[in-house]
């Protein structure tokens, strides 16, 4: 191949991994933006205390969430590999084969959270001063996660077709039912964090029914009708294949985060209030590396279903470079700015300079971040969930392993160390998995 004929694949290459991934990158943010809307408006119209309750209930939402996400993210694999391959006929019966699945699993699922929620927020050691605040938000924010199931499972599959401009559009409308009712609800009719909760329900059911009106209106691959066999067993054991491993390595994740919610939750209201407001401004500054390492999987994925197999190849090497180059620039441009964003959302200046503090140091280690994902991006994308699911797990353990063994000597700022730690963990066990493919392809 020419060097000029190299450039210009290349550059196609980047062309369609930032095409792809922009959408996703934006939508990520906004989605982020108006979490951020409950925690802004309660933390200046509420105070610290109200901020901090409603933080410390982001490990138990998060733990439904990253069970729903984990399994739809492969879901998504695998309707790319249909798309890749030409069998978009297979579409509608696996659309509603997991709508239903997950959208009557998740619904049992919340019923029981709202009837477990004080259990849950006293097993997270939630500080006493906030527990009754947590109690209200948490029971209304289990409402909508049936919606977000139903949601992520539309996502994924217009992902797997390319699309990834609508779920942009809806987070879109979300976010500004959000923030127009956090300001309605908290602000104006002072109803604390139960209008905060509300106003983030309400949103979601809008967000979901735009993209299910959506997809149905755009892609006649993506219309079924409600009929006595709405699940099939075939759809379901393929989904349930490239599923079920990064949705345990998900919920595990989830799990581990209540540990660690509960290890923070020792440190008092203050260092909860600074740091997990600290990782909400953390949780946008990693999405445009997490959203290219989902860019990379798709393409790979689609690619593969295709039998392009120097293609995949050819994406991971282009995408790799891109978010080296991503993850260095983040960390420039958050180093000097991050103090100020966390300042944003009404906390003290002690939980200002904590935040601050943790932001800086996990700050340095974005690169490490970003390379893992890039690796994670092409071995999902080429159907390797299961080393993946395992590979996180581990690192979680060495996670919280390091939480507790390093307290005595990094005090709070150990929560930012032993995530930066769990990094280094993925990093080189992807490497690892990567190293014996490769030597693997060239033996066969």
């Amino acid at each position: 191949m020419t060097d000029k004929k190299l450039h210009t694949e290349t550059q196609s290459i980047s062309v369609k991994l930032l095409k792809f991934s922009m959408p996703l990158i934006l939508s990520g943010i906004l989605q982020q933006l108006y979490n951020w809307a409950d925690a802004f408006v309660v933390g200046n119209v509420n105070g610290e205390l109200a901020l901090a309750a409603v933080g410390s209930t982001s490990s138990v939402i998060n733990f439904y969430v990253l069970a729903i996400t984990g399994f739809t993210l492969g879901l998504s694999i695998l309707f790319a590999q249909k798309f890749g391959s030409g069998n978009t006929e297979d579409y509608p019966r696996i659309l509603s084969t997991f709508s239903c699945i997950l959208g009557a699993v998740f619904l049992v699922l919340s019923a029981a959270g709202i009837c477990l929620t004080p259990q849950l927020l006293n097993l997270m050691n939630t500080t006493q001063d906030t527990l009754e605040l947590a109690e209200d938000y948490l029971q209304i924010i289990f409402i909508g996660v049936p919606f977000l199931a139903v949601y992520n499972v539309y996502s994924a599959a217009l992902r797997g077709l390319g699309d990834s401009r609508a779920p942009f559009f809806s987070i879109v409308l979300s976010s500004a039912v959000n923030v127009i009712l956090d300001i309605l609800l908290v602000a104006v009719m002072h109803q604390n964090v139960v209008g905060a909760a509300a106003a983030t329900v309400i949103s979601q059911i809008a967000m979901t029914l735009f993209l299910i009106l959506y997809s149905m209106k755009k892609y006649p691959a993506m219309r079924f009708a409600p009929v006595r066999h709405m699940v099939d067993p075939a759809a379901l054991r393929e989904g349930m294949n490239l599923g079920i491993p990064p949705m345990i390595q998900s919920s595990i994740t989830a799990f581990g985060s209540l540990i660690l919610q509960n290890f923070m939750n020792g440190f008092g209201s203050q260092t909860v209030a600074a740091i997990t407001t600290a990782y909400r401004v953390d949780s946008i500054v990693i999405l445009p590396m997490v959203n290219l390492g989902s860019g990379i999987s798709t393409l790979v994925a689609q690619s593969d279903g295709a039998g392009e197999k120097e293609q995949t190849k050819k994406i991971f090497h282009v995408g790799i470079v891109m978010m080296a180059a991503l993850s260095l620039l983040l960390t420039c441009l958050v180093i000097p700015t991050g103090g100020s964003l966390i300042a944003l959302f009404g906390i003290s200046k002690e939980a200002v300079s904590i935040g601050h503090n943790f932001f800086t140091r996990l700050a340095l280690f974005y690169v490490v971040y970003g390379l893992a994902t890039s690796i994670r991006g092409y071995l999902e994308g080429m159907g390797d969930v299961v080393y993946s699911s395992i590979t996180g797990i581990l690192a979680l353990v060495s996670r919280i392993i390091a939480s507790y063994a390093w307290v005595s000597f990094f005090g709070n700022m150990v929560i930012a160390y032993s995530e930066a730690f769990s990094w280094g963990i993925l990093l080189v066990l992807y490497l690892l998995r990567l190293l014996y493919r490769n030597r693997s392809e060239k033996r066969t």
